[in-house]
C-alpha cells in the first residue's frame, strides 16, 4: 500500500509523474481549484478585513471527499500544483481542507515534469509560502469586489449579462483609445525618389534621396513633397551622379532570448497564427506530458507561465554541448549568453524551453499532432539559438552626389549566419527580405542614371505603371512614387499582449485570459486582418467606466496596483492594507456613479442618422443577436437597421436587400411570405406589409456535429432547437432513437467511471469543461488542456 500522496491538478500530470514514483507513492489529481468565492453573492466580508468566504465547488465535493480519504492513513502529503501564485493558492485550499492528518504536508514545485526534476522535488520539498498565497488571494478579492459592484451597475445602466473588471476594463481602454486616434487622423501626402543607377560593375541599384541642399529629407520631421521632388528630378535628371563616399562596417546581430509567456504567445501568433489562448492550450500539454512510445508519457517543456529569460546552469550545459556536435564551434560562443529579466520577473522560474534538447523536433514528431508539433519546434529552436553565436554582416553605405542632392543606398551581405541558422524572430524575417547587395565601387567614380521604363513594361507585361509612380520620372530613371501617411494600427492579440506587458498591466498567467475575456462578452470583435476592434457596447462600456471611475480605470493606476500586489508576494507589503488603499477611493466612486451614470439601457446611444419611416432619431441598442439601430420613438416606430463604422468612426447604415420571396404563403392574406431579420434573427413576414403583418418562425435545419450517438451507436448526433429557440443534441435516428442532451457530447470516455461518452459544460468561472455525464461519478476536466489561469477563475465574467 502506497505510503504517500502526491496531489496534482490534472489527470494529464498525475500520469506523467506516476511514472517516476514507485509504488510508496499514490498520485491523485484536484482538478484545479477545488473551492471558490460564492457565485450568488459578493463573498467577501470588507468591514472584517475584506475576509473571503470560501465554498467548496459543488462540482468537486466528491474530489475533495477522495483526495480527504486518500490522504487519512498517509505518511506524507506532496501538493505539487503548478509552481505559480495560481498553483499556490490551489495548495493552500486543499491543505485547509484536508484538516489534521497524521502526515506531513508538503509543497513540491515542478518547474518541469521530467523523472530527474521530480525526484528532486519530492526529495527536497518546500513549506507553503503564505506570501505567494496571500498575494493570490488578494487579487482574487480585488477582482471579485470590482467585478461584483461593477457589473450590477452596468447592467442597470447599459445591457444585462455584461459585466468589469480591473484589468481587462484596462486593456480595452486601450483599445478604445487606439481606435479613436484612428478615427482622428487625417492622412498627409509625401512622396518618395529613388535613383535607379548603373555602376562600372553590375547589377543595377537604387539610391534613396537623403537630402537636399543640405536639408534632411526623411519623410518624418521633413516630407518630401510634389512640387519639391519635381524640382529634384528636374535637377538631378540632367547632372551626373558621383560617389562620394563609400562605409563599411561589421555588423553583428545578437539572438534572442528564450522565450517568457508573452513573447511566446505573441510569436506564436505572429508564426502560427495561434490565438494566446490556443497556445497556452498547446504548451500545457507539452508541459504535464505527451506519449512518446516507449517512453510513456513525457513532460516535453518547462512550466509555461514565466516572465524570466533565466535557463538553470544543466540546461545551459546541455544545449552547448548539443550546438557544438550539431552546427560545430564556430556556432558556439565561449560563454553562455545570458539576457536581463524585466523588474517583476520572478527569478525563481525559467524560461520556457525544451526539458531535453536531445529529443529535437524531428526526433518525437510521430508523436504530437500538428499543433503540438508545431508549437514544440517553436520552443525548441527559439531556446537553441538563444545560446549560439551572433549572426556577422558586412553592411555597405554609399552617397551619391548630383546638383545639390544625395541619395544613399545600403546593402549588406551576411558573412556568419549564426543563430540564424536556427530561429529567426517573425518581425525580424520581413526585414531581411529587404536587404540587398551593392555592386563593388569607387569614391570619385561617376555612376549612369538608367531608364526604369524598359524594365517596367517587362516586368508588368505591358501594362501602364502603377499611377502611384510618375510616368515621366520613370522614363528619365527615377521612382518616384506617392505615398500617405497611415493611422496608428489596431492591435492584434498578439501585439495588445506587448503593450500591457511593456505598461506593466497583467502577469503571464493573466494574458490569455484577458484576451478571451474581452472578446467573449463583445465589447471587442476582430476585423478581416484578426485586429482587434471595439463594438459599440465596448465604446459606451468604456466611456461609462472611465466617467465613473476615472482612476481605478486608469492606466498608470492598474500598473501601480499590480506593483503593489507583486510586493505582497515579495513579503514587503500587507495584503489587506493594500485591499484598503485600494477600497476606499473605490466605494466613493462607485456611490457617486450610482448616482450620475446615464442610463443608456432604454434610451440608446443616439446617432446623428434619421429614421426615414417617422423623422425619429436612430439610436444603438443591443440585442442578443448583437448591435443595431432602432428608431428613438418605438414602441410607435418599430423601424431598425443594421449598420457599420467607416474609418472615421461614424455610423453607417446598411442597406438591407430585398427580402427573398419563399414558397410558404401568408395564413392572413395569401400572399407568399419573405424572408426577413429581426433583432431577434430571422423570420418570415407577409410581403404585403404593413398592410398584412402575417410572420412565421423559421424552422432551424440540424447542425451535423460528427458525433456517434452514444446511445444506438449508429446515428449522428445532432445540434437542434427546441420551438422557444433553446439549443440541444439528439440522435439523427429519432424517433427510433429518443436520446437527447441539452450538453454537447463528447465522444471520450470517462476513465473514472466507464461511461461511452463526457459532456461539454461552459460555466462564466470555469470556462469550457468536460464531465462524466454520470452524477454520481463527478469526474470533470478542463476541455483539451487546463485552461489559462488567474483572472480567468473568477466567476464573475471581466470587462
Amino acid at each position: 500500500m502506497a505510503k504517500n500522496l502526491v496531489i496534482v491538478e490534472s489527470p494529464a500530470k498525475a500520469k506523467t509523474i506516476k511514472r517516476y514514483l514507485g509504488g510508496d507513492f499514490q498520485v491523485a489529481p484536484s482538478v484545479g481549484h477545488v473551492v471558490d468565492l460564492p457565485k450568488s453573492k459578493l463573498g467577501v466580508d470588507v468591514k472584517k478585513g475584506f475576509e473571503p468566504e470560501y465554498q467548496i465547488i459543488p462540482a468537486k465535493a466528491k474530489v475533495v471527499e477522495g483526495i480527504k480519504a486518500a490522504a487519512r492513513n498517509k505518511d506524507n502529503i506532496y501538493l505539487a500544483t503548478d509552481p505559480d501564485r495560481e498553483g499556490e493558492a490551489i495548495a493552500w485550499h486543499i491543505a485547509d481542507r484536508l484538516g489534521k492528518l497524521k502526515g506531513g504536508i508538503h509543497r513540491v514545485l515542478l518547474h518541469e515534469i521530467t523523472e530527474k526534476a521530480v525526484k528532486q522535488a519530492i526529495a527536497h520539498p518546500s513549506q507553503l509560502d503564505q506570501n505567494l498565497f496571500e498575494a493570490q488571494q488578494a487579487r482574487r478579492v480585488l477582482d471579485r469586489l470590482v467585478g461584483y459592484q461593477v457589473s450590477p451597475l452596468l447592467w442597470d445602466k447599459v445591457k444585462r449579462g455584461i459585466s468589469a473588471g480591473r484589468v481587462q476594463s484596462v486593456a480595452l481602454r486601450i483599445i478604445v483609445e487606439r481606435e479613436q486616434q484612428r478615427e482622428a487622423f487625417r492622412p498627409e501626402e509625401y512622396w518618395t525618389l529613388d535613383a535607379n543607377l548603373a555602376a562600372k560593375n553590375p547589377p543595377q541599384f537604387r539610391a534613396r534621396l537623403y537630402s537636399y541642399k543640405d536639408q534632411r529629407i526623411d519623410n518624418k520631421a521633413t516630407k518630401l513633397l510634389k512640387p519639391l521632388a519635381d524640382e529634384i528630378v528636374g535637377a538631378c535628371g540632367k547632372a551626373p551622379f558621383i560617389v562620394r563616399k563609400i562605409e563599411r562596417k561589421e555588423v553583428r546581430r545578437s539572438p534572442a532570448p528564450p522565450f517568457i509567456t508573452s513573447r511566446l504567445q505573441q510569436e506564436a501568433s505572429r508564426k502560427l497564427y495561434f490565438s494566446p489562448s490556443r497556445t497556452m492550450k498547446i504548451a500545457q500539454k507539452l508541459y504535464e506530458g505527451v506519449e512518446l512510445g516507449d517512453q510513456g508519457a513525457v513532460g516535453l517543456i518547462t512550466y509555461m507561465r514565466t516572465d524570466s529569460p533565466r535557463v538553470s546552469d544543466d540546461a545551459l550545459a546541455s544545449v552547448r554541448t548539443y550546438i557544438d556536435g550539431r552546427y560545430g564551434k564556430d556556432y558556439l560562443p565561449e560563454k553562455p549568453n545570458f539576457y536581463r529579466s524585466a523588474k517583476s520577473a520572478q527569478e525563481a522560474h525559467e524560461a520556457i524551453r525544451p526539458t531535453a534538447v536531445e529529443r529535437d523536433p524531428e526526433s518525437i514528431a510521430r508523436c504530437l499532432g500538428k499543433d503540438e508539433l508545431a508549437l514544440y519546434t517553436l520552443i525548441f529552436n527559439r531556446f537553441v539559438s538563444s545560446q549560439m553565436s551572433q549572426a556577422v554582416y558586412d553592411r555597405t553605405s554609399v552617397d551619391i552626389e548630383a546638383d545639390g542632392a544625395v541619395f544613399r543606398a545600403t546593402g549588406q551581405v551576411m558573412r556568419f549566419d549564426g543563430f540564424m541558422r536556427v530561429y529567426l524572430e517573425g518581425q525580424d524575417e520581413i526585414d531581411e527580405d529587404e536587404a540587398g547587395s551593392l555592386p563593388a565601387m569607387t569614391e570619385g567614380e561617376r555612376l549612369t542614371l538608367v531608364s526604369l521604363t524598359a524594365q517596367l513594361d517587362e516586368s508588368s507585361n505591358g501594362k501602364k505603371p502603377d499611377q502611384k509612380a510618375d510616368a515621366g520620372a520613370l522614363a528619365l530613371g527615377f521612382w518616384l512614387e506617392q505615398h500617405f501617411t497611415q493611422p496608428p494600427p489596431r492591435f492584434t492579440q498578439a501585439t495588445l499582449i506587448k503593450e500591457l506587458e511593456d505598461k506593466g498591466i497583467g502577469r503571464p498567467s493573466t494574458y490569455a485570459s484577458i484576451m478571451a475575456s474581452i472578446l467573449n462578452r463583445d465589447y471587442v470583435d476582430e476585423d478581416e486582418s484578426k485586429r482587434l476592434r471595439p463594438t459599440s457596447l465596448g465604446r459606451v462600456v468604456c466611456e461609462l467606466l472611465l466617467a465613473g471611475f476615472p482612476d481605478i480605470f486608469e492606466i498608470g493606476f492598474t500598473a501601480a496596483m499590480e506593483e503593489q500586489l507583486d510586493e505582497v508576494e515579495e513579503g514587503r507589503e500587507n495584503w489587506v492594507k493594500t485591499l484598503k488603499r485600494f477600497y476606499g477611493p473605490f466605494e466613493k466612486r462607485l456611490g457617486e456613479a450610482k448616482k450620475k451614470m446615464p442610463a443608456v439601457k432604454r434610451k440608446g446611444v443616439p446617432t446623428e442618422i434619421k429614421c426615414e419611416l417617422d423623422g425619429g432619431t436612430m439610436v444603438i441598442k443591443w440585442g442578443r443577436n448583437g448591435e443595431f439601430l432602432a428608431c428613438s420613438n418605438y414602441p410607435k416606430c418599430t423601424n431598425t437597421k443594421e449598420f457599420i463604422r467607416d474609418e472615421q468612426g461614424h455610423v453607417v447604415p446598411q442597406v438591407s436587400a430585398a427580402p427573398a420571396t419563399t414558397d410558404e404563403v401568408c395564413e392572413k392574406c395569401g400572399r407568399p411570405m419573405v424572408r426577413k431579420r429581426s433583432r431577434f434573427g430571422e423570420f418570415l413576414g407577409c410581403s404585403g406589409y404593413p398592410e398584412c403583418d402575417g410572420i412565421k418562425k423559421l424552422k432551424a435545419e440540424p447542425i451535423k456535429t460528427g458525433v456517434n450517438c452514444p446511445d444506438c451507436k449508429e446515428g449522428e448526433m445532432l445540434e437542434r432547437r427546441t420551438r422557444r429557440g433553446r439549443i440541444f443534441f439528439g440522435c439523427s435516428r429519432y424517433p427510433k432513437c429518443k436520446f437527447a442532451s441539452w450538453d454537447r457530447v463528447v465522444p471520450q470516455p470517462c476513465p473514472d467511471c466507464g461511461s461511452a461518452y463526457l459532456v461539454e459544460k461552459v460555466s462564466k468561472r470555469e470556462g469550457t469543461r468536460w464531465q462524466c455525464p454520470n452524477k454520481e461519478c463527478g469526474y470533470q476536466i478542463a476541455a483539451e488542456a487546463a485552461a489559462p489561469k488567474d483572472d480567468a477563475q473568477s466567476s464573475q465574467p471581466q470587462a
